[in-house]
């Protein structure tokens, strides 16, 4: 976008400002995004705002020609990864960053969004890392399957066929939830 590129250049010549108009701007899909793959909405906030720490002091260093929205969203990937190697635990998916919407108001359909977001959940926490990051990074943060592939150094082939098996073992997961 050529709002980006401007923001971008404006912010490696010092611009405090188009440093908080990108912060503004990106914050909250890069928590959604962190939250998804960490499952901690905190540890989430954290990745993020370090990164945007770091990416501050690296003004002058900066060398980015593509996409600032994908740059920003490989960075917290990137910093979320680390965190769960370091600790050494199997990441669970979606948490409370995103619920799913009752289409009416009330108990009863609060309580039935509640149970098919717990579904939800649990089906992701079971899909392969790999499969669990491309269907992440495709739908909840919008990213093409050529811009994931950049991301992850994978062909585009590999990332539609992880999300495609990954959207596949999802619906037999919920379809055999469903049949209890």
């Amino acid at each position: 976008m050529i709002e980006d590129k401007l923001l971008i250049w404006r912010f490696k010549r010092g611009s405090t400002d188009a440093l908080q108009s990108i912060y503004e701007k990106y914050v909250a899909y890069l928590v959604t995004l962190a939250t998804a793959l960490l499952n901690d909405v905190n540890a989430a906030e954290d990745i993020v705002h370090d990164f945007f720490v770091s990416f501050a002091q690296s003004a002058e260093k900066l060398k980015l020609e593509g996409n600032l929205k994908c740059y920003l969203a490989t960075c917290v990937l990137n910093r979320a990864r680390d965190k769960i190697r370091a600790e050494r635990r199997k990441p669970a998916p979606l948490d409370q960053a995103d619920s799913l919407s009752a289409s009416e108001k009330g108990p009863e359909s609060s309580a039935l969004a509640g149970e098919r977001q717990r579904q939800l959940i649990h089906a992701m926490a079971q899909l392969p890392y790999e499969q669990r990051e491309v269907v992440i990074l495709h739908l909840k943060g919008q990213m093409m399957f050529r811009q994931i592939a950049k991301a992850q150094n994978l062909s585009v082939n590999t990332v539609m066929s992880r999300y495609r098996y990954g959207l596949d073992k999802l619906r037999s997961l919920l379809n055999h939830e469903a049949t209890k």
